[in-house]
Parts: C-alpha cells; structure tokens; sequence
C-alpha cells in the first residue's frame, strides 16, 4: 500500500493544537488521539460535532454516484479540472466534501499533496480503499482541521462554501476553486421530474464569496449524456433530485430504457482578497 505524505498541516478537531500524523493513531499536543481506519483514512469529526448519526449522504447515493462517475459520463470535467490545475504549480491541495473520490483523483494527478474530507464515512471508505495514496479524513467543513494558511488551493466541487474556514485555511496567495451547475444542466432532466424548472445560479456564488474572495477565471464544460436506464437511475440516486422530486414523477421517468440530457458545468477559480 501506498502511504500518503506525512503532512504538518493538522490541527486537533478538539483543542486546535498541533495535531501529529503516525501510522497507526494520530495525537496532538494535549494527548488527544484518533486511530487510523484499516482502510488508512482517519475519522476526525468529534460526535458533539455531528448533527445525525450518519451525516452527509447516504449509502445509496455514494453507491450510485460512485457508479455512474466511474463510466466516465463527467470524464470531461474531471479533465478539464485537472489540466487547469496542472498550470497552477501547487503543492497542497485540500478538496472539500471529497466524496467518494472521483475528482480527488484527478487532484492527485496535478498536485504532489492531497486532502480529501468529506463528512459522510461510507464515501471517504470507499476513497481510501481506492486511493490509498491520498489522505483521506472524515471531517467538518465548517469546523475544518487544517492549520490556517497551510494550503495552496481548496477545491469545493458541488459542496458548500464554508467562507470563514476556506480563508483561515488558504496561504495568502492560495486559490479556491469551485464548480457548480450551470444555468441549464441536466434541464431536460427535472423538466421531467419538477412541474417548473428554475435556472442555477452560478453567480451567486460569485457575490456569496464576494467578501473574501475575488473570481479570476470562469469556463463552461457541456457535456452530452446518452443514458441507458441504469446510468439514468444513477444519476437521479445521486442529486438531491432523488427525494426532491415527487415520488411518482421519479418512478415514471426511471422507466424509460434511455434517456438523453445534457450536463453543463461551471468551473471558477478564485483568489483571496
């Protein structure tokens, strides 16, 4: 197995003080201590720090999201993504709600030292056992436990934007880079599963960050999906469209044997003000 780089970037989710990474259990300076899963992830959200007993999402939708990600219908983002960050000459990358891993992959492919978090254990399992390479942490990302101004990009792929945590965590000159849906992404999809279709607003998150942050390059990536209905039941599994949705309308479209949408995504860089 492939050991991940011993990082000096970890706080204690508990005290805050220097937390030290070890192969078997990490300890911070006041003694408290986290083992490291078999799988070589480490589980540092503190119970009184959860808000259900399983947060994040759920065993269905890791699953699905896992499967569909993995017959390549978003390859051209995940690419996009990576050429991008290839051209940013970083060296610590920390990608916020990491999931399962798909783009994290990528990540590790342009950035010598990666971080993958995600609040939902299933997923961070499932990236460990796959990519033993990166570290892997099941963590807050509003309570991040990340020294301040220790990495060079955040990523936050479809997650939230935890304003306060990604400036703390960002070196002076660091980036944050965002991707979210664009206005008409998957359009054709949720005419089929809502009554009335409202536009995403990638721009709001734009004037969300405005604050801290200052946007330095925006690209659209569409992406034309021909879905069999496997890959269709997928994709519904894995959005918030899946108990979003009426009941029925869902039932209905997850029986069409194919299915044609189109994906469009925004992808943005931003720099710390």
């Amino acid at each position: 197995m492939t050991v991940p780089p011993v990082l000096s970037v970890y706080h204690c989710p508990i005290c805050h003080t220097t937390l030290t990474p070890a192969a078997k259990s990490w300890q911070c300076e006041q003694g408290h201590q986290f083992d490291v899963a078999k799988e070589g992830y480490i589980h540092l959200l503190p119970v009184q720090y959860k808000n259900s007993h399983s947060p994040g999402d759920t065993a269905e939708s890791v699953t699905a999201r896992r499967a569909f990600l993995q017959a390549g219908h978003y390859q051209p983002l995940r690419d996009a993504l990576q050429a991008q960050l290839q051209q940013a000459n970083a060296q610590t990358l920390l990608d916020l709600g990491c999931g399962e891993g798909y783009y994290t992959e990528a990540m590790q492919h342009a950035v010598p030292q990666v971080i993958g978090l995600d609040i939902a254990k299933p997923a961070i399992r499932l990236a460990a056992k796959r990519l033993p390479q990166v570290q892997w942490i099941v963590g807050s990302a509003v309570r991040l436990p990340i020294q301040s101004q220790s990495m060079d990009v955040v990523c936050s792929l479809f997650s939230p934007l935890p304003l306060a945590e990604m400036q703390r965590v960002l070196k002076p000159n660091g980036q944050l880079w965002v991707a979210t849906p664009a206005a008409d992404h998957l359009h054709s999809l949720r005419a089929q599963l809502f009554e009335q279709v409202n536009p995403h607003t990638p721009d709001k998150f734009v004037q969300q960050l405005a604050p801290s942050f200052h946007l330095l390059s925006q690209t659209e990536i569409r992406v034309p999906l021909h879905l069999d209905q496997q890959g269709l039941r997928q994709l519904i599994a894995m959005t918030p469209y899946a108990y979003k949705a009426k009941p029925e309308r869902r039932q209905q479209l997850e029986q069409a044997n194919e299915f044609q949408t189109e994906a469009v995504f925004c992808l943005m860089q931003f720099g710390l003000k």
